[in-house]
């Protein structure tokens, strides 16, 4: 059975991936998607603690509204992609210093 430090270390790993991609990452989409790796780290803790103290759901309720909003965040995230690379034909994000045109 997997117990709780095994799960609190592959969601440090994950965490720290997505960190470490959000750091180094020049485009906008992968960007996003190393802010939603690291929410899934952050899922995967609440989860955890959820099931190992407290037994209520409380933690897998938490989990499921951090995924409403995460998939809200790529939405609007997207959205502005693809305005940006309209405008400005390009979604590097060294090159984005104003939003005006």
């Amino acid at each position: 059975m997997i117990g709780l430090p095994e799960l609190l270390f592959v969601a440090a790993v994950l965490f720290c991936i997505g960190l470490y991609g959000l750091l180094t990452r020049r485009g906008i989409i992968p960007i996003l998607m190393c802010v939603e790796l690291m929410l899934n780290a952050v899922n995967i803790n609440l989860i955890a603690f959820d099931r190992f103290y407290a037994h209520n759901m409380e933690g897998q309720l938490m989990a499921l509204f951090s995924i409403a909003v995460a998939a809200s965040e790529i939405a609007v995230g997207l959205a502005l992609a693809f305005r940006l690379y309209q405008i400005r034909f390009t979604t590097n994000v060294d090159e984005l210093d104003t939003l005006r045109d």
